[in-house]
């Protein structure tokens, strides 16, 4: 350990993204994966539940103590939210309802976002498809930390605090790296989701309000689920970009751990990307894979050839718009 070298730049590479080619060669090979594309039916019952769920949770925590509105902030309601998130990014392709139905997804999605306490499924839309189109595009893709996250960020305990820390980045990053119009869809959707924080607030006072916004906080910073963030597509092995994690922890984040296969093929639903695994067995079983986000977030701390650096850079072309 003492011989290793902390990495103090960006993995640049010279080459597309391996997501494009893959899906080429999966679909000729197995055709009868675009039969796994379209709408989950169950996702919006679903989602509608975990929505309901923490409106009654509002209600059940409104005389509570402030320790434990923190302890189930923490415990429960944010991991509701965090995979409230999750939905929302499965979501933001349409599998809702549909591609012909994308308003119908845009506004389920606001649904979706309004136990998160902040406006934030609008701006993720907006920023996502850059994300798929742009893979680790220098000024392009928001999810690749700066340079100054990069340098400060490179020993254990401040790599400790960036994770707790990874809501405030994520939030700000876009608007320095990738600074876009805001849109109206942004607007609307800050508008109903305050109107329902003021509800709430009317209702049963600050104490759910505080309850929902303290767990979408906390539980997308240092916690389990957050393995997630590190998990997919920081660099734990030279050449790789992109892994998956087949962990039991997919069951409660929509299946978000299939990162590869969900690359490989963005419209296919997080409940039918196993099945992409199953299929096309040979491309995947062979590539490095993580099974325990806690782990993730051990070696991502305490091992010192990893750090917000750890990512692959390329420069890309902007896609013409049709």
């Amino acid at each position: 350990m003492g011989n290793r070298v902390t990495r103090d730049d960006f993995e640049w590479v010279y080459t597309e993204q391996p997501h494009t080619q893959r899906r080429k060669e999966i679909l000729a090979k197995y055709p009868e994966i675009k039969t796994l594309m379209g709408p989950d039916p169950h996702l919006k019952w679903i989602v509608s539940g975990m929505v309901f769920m923490q409106l009654l949770a509002c209600y059940l925590v409104k005389d509570l103590s402030w320790k434990w509105i923190f302890f189930w902030a923490y415990a429960f309601g944010g991991c509701i939210n965090h995979s409230l998130t999750l939905a929302i990014h499965d979501i933001s392709h349409n599998v809702a309802f549909g591609n012909k139905q994308a308003k119908w997804n845009r506004w389920f999605a606001v649904f979706a976002n309004l136990p998160i306490g902040i406006p934030y499924s609008a701006s993720f839309k907006k920023y996502h498809i850059d994300h798929h189109r742009y893979l680790g595009g220098d000024s392009l893709d928001v999810d690749i930390p700066t340079d100054f996250e990069g340098w400060f960020f490179c020993t254990p305990l401040r790599k400790l605090l960036w994770l707790f820390l990874q809501p405030l980045f994520y939030s700000l990053r876009p608007l320095y790296v990738n600074p876009k119009a805001i849109t109206r869809m942004e607007i609307l959707n800050a508008l109903v989701q305050f109107s329902i924080d003021l509800i709430i607030y009317y209702l049963w006072g600050l104490k759910p309000v505080i309850y929902l916004i303290a767990g979408t906080i906390l539980c997308l910073g240092f916690h389990p689920i957050s393995g997630h963030f590190i998990a997919e597509h920081y660099m734990f092995l030279k050449g790789y970009e992109t892994y998956s994690y087949y962990g039991p922890l997919n069951w409660l984040t929509f299946n978000v751990g299939y990162h590869m296969e969900h690359h490989d093929f963005p419209s296919i639903p997080g409940c039918r990307l196993p099945m992409v695994k199953k299929i096309a067995a040979e491309y995947y079983d062979n590539l490095p894979h993580h099974q325990s986000w806690i782990r993730v977030l051990w070696d991502f701390v305490f091992d010192d050839t990893l750090g917000p650096y750890s990512r692959v850079k390329r420069l890309c072309k902007l896609a013409k718009e049709s």
